[in-house]
């Protein structure tokens, strides 16, 4: 893949990812077992936004090896993170103007910026990125991302997760709905996409069950 390393004008306020500079529990370990991504069924809600479960954060993530499959993610606030970089992989975090067919269309994003930020700690910051590096795709807007990174089985699963931004070079290149590793991979080949590397953001996350999604409190 074509990627644009880049150090971020910004790492804001204190990551770009809800999960940044913190580290999974034993408990939030041991629910990988139980963490299943899923198709979500006819009518039944995209999840969006963040939530909170005690002294975690949660969020929703698209199953990079299953289109359309979504799972979640949770990491205890404020755990340092210590990870080699060799145990790194990558979770893509794909960006969409306020243009997009994906946003007219009425899909749900993971994440929302407008109306309303619905991931606080990370999207105003990914948005900023989007505008100052494609002006001419996200200038008018920015309408919020998706989360993708493999699940437990993929190849590239692993204990620690380097945030990649995905951004359309083009308008009418941000009409697909990237939700696998593959679409991403073609889309950049294409040069119809770049991507940006924030290994400073990199960040621990435990893959747990829906169950827990469904007890968190979304953040205001």
């Amino acid at each position: 893949m074509k990627r644009l390393t880049l150090v971020p004008y910004l790492l804001i306020a204190g990551g770009l990812m809800a999960c940044a500079d913190r580290a999974p529990t034993a408990a939030a370990a041991a629910n990988v077992s139980a963490a299943l991504a899923y198709v979500p069924g006819p009518g039944e809600a995209i999840p969006s936004g963040e939530r909170i479960l005690g002294q975690t954060v949660l969020e929703a993530v698209y199953d990079a090896e299953h289109a359309g499959a979504i799972g979640y993610v949770s990491t205890p606030i404020h755990a340092p993170m210590k990870a080699n970089p060799r145990a790194w992989a990558p979770l893509y975090v794909v960006m969409y103007p306020v243009t997009s067919t994906v946003v007219t269309s009425g899909t749900t994003l993971l994440c929302q910026h407008l109306p309303v930020e619905n991931c606080p700690d990370h999207g105003p910051g990914v948005a900023g990125l989007a505008q100052q590096m494609m002006p001419g795709v996200y200038g008018v807007g920015v309408a919020g991302h998706d989360h993708v990174m493999d699940y437990p089985g993929g190849d590239d699963f692993n204990v620690a997760w380097e945030p990649v931004v995905v951004l359309f070079t083009n308008a009418a290149a941000a009409n697909q709905h990237l939700v696998t590793d593959a679409q991403i991979s073609a889309a950049v080949a294409s040069h119809d996409a770049i991507e940006i590397p924030l290994a400073a953001a990199t960040f621990h996350c435990a893959a747990v069950a829906k169950a827990l999604w469904d007890r968190g409190t979304p953040v205001p």
